[in-house]
């Protein structure tokens, strides 16, 4: 499955793709072989432990790698401010259980409903993109669903302590 990112996905990642070659990289390095001169490697804990996180920074590079190589570009378009749109927040009631919960609508590659954050590819992100405030709509979950009003759309904060998940 490919993971659908934006454009300003795929710079942050390559950003940090750049740091942890250029600057963490060469930390690890040295820590590893700063360690290794320490002696006897049969007990040297900090010999393993420079090295997993060199091993660590190594997987995060590879996997952002393969993120960037197979993913599906899509294009933040220009929406209405009343209308649900990528990177809006969205306060919904769901009428079945009398709550009101606030999401933000991200790619796929930022979803965390922990956190409020909600794929366009969830069940609920497809069911509320292009609807306006005061709208009543379905959100289908197998062969049954439920059903959720928007009560109001906002711009989104900030983007910038989003982080990108790990793997």
């Amino acid at each position: 499955m490919y993971d659908k990112l934006t454009k300003g996905d795929i710079e942050k990642m390559q950003s940090e793709i750049d740091e942890r070659k250029l600057v963490l990289r060469k930390q690890l390095i040295a820590e590893v072989q700063e360690a290794r001169a320490q002696g006897d490697l049969s007990e040297n804990f900090e010999y393993y432990a420079a090295k997993r996180a060199k091993n660590q920074n190594e997987s995060r590079i590879r996997y952002l790698e393969r993120m960037i190589r197979t993913a599906h570009v899509i294009e933040e378009k220009e929406s209405a401010s009343d209308e649900v749109a990528m990177n809006k927040t969205v306060e919904v009631y769901f009428p079945d259980d009398d709550e009101t919960e606030t999401y933000r609508i991200v790619t796929t590659i930022r979803g965390n409903t922990l956190k409020g954050l909600i794929s366009i590819d969830s069940p609920l992100g497809k069911a509320l993109m292009h609807h306006r405030v005061g709208e009543r709509v379905h959100v289908r979950v197998g062969d049954g669903g439920y059903d959720v009003e928007i009560r109001s759309i906002s711009e989104a904060k900030d983007e910038s302590e989003d982080v990108i998940r790990s793997f």
